[in-house]
């Protein structure tokens, strides 16, 4: 069973009313992140370096370029175009959000790069890493100038499978509970035996006013129904 990172909850209230958690990174994951675009970026400068030295001294300006456009750029490029990843963030399952959960933009994402200068205080990352272990949400300097939250990248869950049936629709409305029974009852039926699948589908057919000889295939086509075009 894989294990859950131990890191806070941080939870969001979208424009719709709708809750959405999101699972904050911790130092850890981020540091080994950070050391995996840093590797990235000096393999790149390495692999377009050795050509250019081959041009002289018009190459040795063009190298200073680089160098400035790879170090300050390359994370910004990464988390603004690719969805808040950049490689090592993608490596280790993260990505970077605004605080209200929306992709982060170029400002944001100049500002928290732009200030790693301040967290590298006074060596070795030291200050972002005091700020990161202090806040609730593991915030270094730059996250709390740009109002951004560097959190785990969630997989999308897959979606119950319901056996066949054609879509009913009941003559009465169902209440919450009673369409939660149903749509349980067809999304576990590949966990159960026949016997067990029909006891309780004998149990669901009295209140839901459904045949008991056909009462699970009838509560499947209600699911259906329920669902919706899938």
């Amino acid at each position: 069973m894989p294990s859950t990172p131990l890191d806070t909850r941080y939870q969001i209230e979208t424009p719709e009313g709708i809750d959405l958690p999101l699972r904050p990174a911790g130092l850890v994951p981020r540091v080994l992140a950070f050391a995996f675009d840093l590797l990235a970026r000096g393999v790149i400068m390495g692999v377009l370096m050795v050509p250019l030295a081959l041009l002289g001294n018009v190459g040795l300006g063009l190298g200073a370029l680089l160098l400035f456009l790879v170090s300050w750029w390359y994370m910004v490029l990464f988390e603004v175009l690719n969805q808040g990843c950049s490689p090592g963030k993608q490596v280790m399952g993260l990505r970077v959000v605004q605080d209200d959960g929306t992709p982060v933009g170029w400002s944001a994402s100049l500002i928290r790069n732009l200030l790693r200068f301040v967290d590298m205080l006074p060596f070795g990352y030291f200050l972002g890493a005091i700020s990161c272990l202090q806040h609730p949400h593991f915030k270094r300097l730059g996250d709390l100038a740009a109002g951004t939250l560097v959190v785990y990248r969630e997989r999308p869950l897959p979606r119950p499978q319901i056996p066949q049936a054609a879509a009913l629709r009941l003559p009465f409305a169902l209440d919450l509970n009673e369409q939660r029974a149903i749509l349980g009852f067809a999304e576990r039926q590949g966990e159960l035996s026949a016997e067990r699948v029909h006891e309780l589908a004998a149990i669901l057919a009295p209140s839901l006013q459904v045949s008991p000889a056909r009462a699970a295939q009838q509560l499947n086509g209600v699911a259906r129904g329920l669902l919706g075009p899938t």
